[in-house]
């Protein structure tokens, strides 16, 4: 019985994969699904990247005017948001090659989008 069911999800997984390896069509919508991806994720990234930027500063700002304990969480605090908008950054500009790294041979996001 576990043989034939090993079988089984062997053969799935070969019709699985001659299934993907189809082209894209122009009204695909697993291409216009990435496209989406990529164009909501680049949205509002670049929001959130600002929007970490300014926090860190109103937080290092505000934790100057403050005694020592205070002004030490504010630093940290702000250096993580800065170190979260860096990693934003890299997503950012990393966001293409990722996601054509995921479709594969097939799909290419930076010129499908």
């Amino acid at each position: 019985m576990l043989a034939s069911a090993k079988r089984m999800a062997f053969l799935m997984m070969l019709l699985g994969a001659a299934f993907a390896q189809s082209g894209f069509a122009e009204d695909n919508p697993i291409k216009e699904g990435v496209c989406l991806v990529a164009d909501t994720a680049k949205a509002i990234m670049a929001s959130v990247i600002f929007a970490l930027v300014i926090m860190a500063a109103v937080v290092y700002a505000a934790g100057q005017v403050f005694g020592a304990e205070t002004r030490s969480r504010a630093t940290v605090w702000a250096t993580a948001m800065i170190i979260g908008a860096v990693i934003g950054i890299l997503i950012f500009v990393l966001l293409p090659q990722i996601l054509d790294a995921f479709g594969g041979s097939q799909v290419s996001v930076v010129d499908a989008c």
